[in-house]
């Protein structure tokens, strides 16, 4: 006699920690066979992109960093970019240099917090302890240039709030030179664990035809081999003038996923000596009224963020403050693609794929 199955909705979260913030997760299951997968967002929204019109364009710069909390530089250098290309704003070649400086060092410390959670999402503990040792002596650097550890409000219409100092050069200086010898500990806590391997490889499989149709960006997509990258595909600030690679993987799954966000680190490492060594003496911010009233237009500006192409499109009417903004959140675009990527694995896995597409829920709901 056959045995009969049923299939059953569970819900993962929102409180599950595995969902690295307030998102449900409804799974449609036959035993441990994930059959659906379906995410239920909004339960952090706080409309955000509707608060832009009631505060002027100086205002809006402290909730930019409320939406990928992780990545708060890149947010608030997305926005200002939007609001120089709408009131023709020219940005001094220092602020550019230094502007890309914090977004790369913010971009080292957002992955470093990822490589710390995938790794506990899987069952290992130590490496999230070594990552965040890391990540503390970033946010020394950036509480020594702005005050804040989280939050920056640092890069602003115009260029940035304050200049870089003597001792903050020789603290970036030594953190990356002592970051490779940290990022191979990490390695060979993690990356060459055989557990680690067995629950990440041929798992949440998506290939480059499916990972474009679903628009995934950034690692998402660079683990699936597309070597698209804002910084080289739609250039923006100074990178044109600095040497990096583009890191991809082949293997379409979360392993490869992972393998991109350890390889950007280590170009990030690079792309931030670089910067360094060809500061340039200067303003570090542009003369930009206190109350701005850009002329009636509009504007789109887009960066390489941590999760991927992230973009701030913007109208002005002529007022001090944004007729409207939208906020082009790639955690939330990437997020679709879950359903797919977990069919016909275990409810296990579903936590390895969730946690190897990193995403926000800040900037999922806005």
């Amino acid at each position: 006699m056959a045995i009969r199955t049923e299939e059953v909705q569970i819900n993962m979260g929102p409180q599950h920690p595995s969902t690295h913030g307030v998102l449900r997760m409804i799974l449609t299951i036959d035993g441990e066979t994930v059959v659906d997968a379906r995410p239920d967002i909004g339960f952090l929204h706080r409309g955000i992109e509707k608060l832009a019109e009631k505060r002027t364009y100086h205002q809006f710069v402290g909730l930019t960093d409320r939406l990928d909390y992780l990545s708060a530089m890149l947010g608030n250098a997305v926005y200002a970019m939007a609001v120089e290309k709408v009131a023709s704003i020219e940005v001094p070649a220092r602020a550019e240099y230094i502007r890309v400086i914090m977004m790369e060092l913010n971009r080292i410390s957002s992955h470093l917090v990822f490589v710390g959670a995938f790794g506990l999402d899987l069952g290992a503990t130590t490496p999230f302890l070594y990552t965040f040792r890391e990540r503390e002596d970033i946010m020394d650097i950036f509480e020594a240039v702005c005050g804040a550890r989280l939050t920056y409000s640092y890069i602003r219409p115009g260029g940035v709030a304050r200049d870089m100092s003597t001792g903050l050069d020789q603290m970036i200086r030594a953190f990356l030179k002592k970051m490779p010898q940290r990022l191979q500990e990490i390695d060979e806590l993690l990356t060459g664990n055989q557990i680690f391997l067995i629950r990440s490889r041929g798992i949440g499989v998506i290939s480059a035809e499916d990972a474009v149709s679903y628009a995934l960006s950034g690692p998402g997509l660079r683990g699936s081999g597309v070597a698209l990258d804002v910084r080289k595909d739609d250039p923006y600030s100074v990178y044109p003038d600095l040497d990096f690679n583009v890191c991809t993987e082949d293997t379409c799954d979360c392993l490869g996923r992972y393998l991109v966000r350890t390889g950007e680190i280590r170009e990030s490492l690079k792309i931030v000596e670089q910067a360094l060594d060809a500061l340039p003496e200067g303003e570090f911010t542009a003369k930009v009224p206190k109350v701005l009233k850009p002329p009636a237009g509009e504007a789109y500006a887009r960066v390489e963020s941590s999760r991927g192409d992230l973009g701030v499109y913007l109208i002005s009417d002529g007022s001090a403050s944004p007729y409207r903004l939208h906020w082009r959140g790639p955690s939330f675009i990437n997020l679709a693609a879950v359903g797919q990527m977990v069919k016909g694995l275990k409810i296990a896995d579903t936590v390895a794929v969730l946690g190897s597409l990193d995403i926000v829920l800040g900037e999922v709901d806005r």
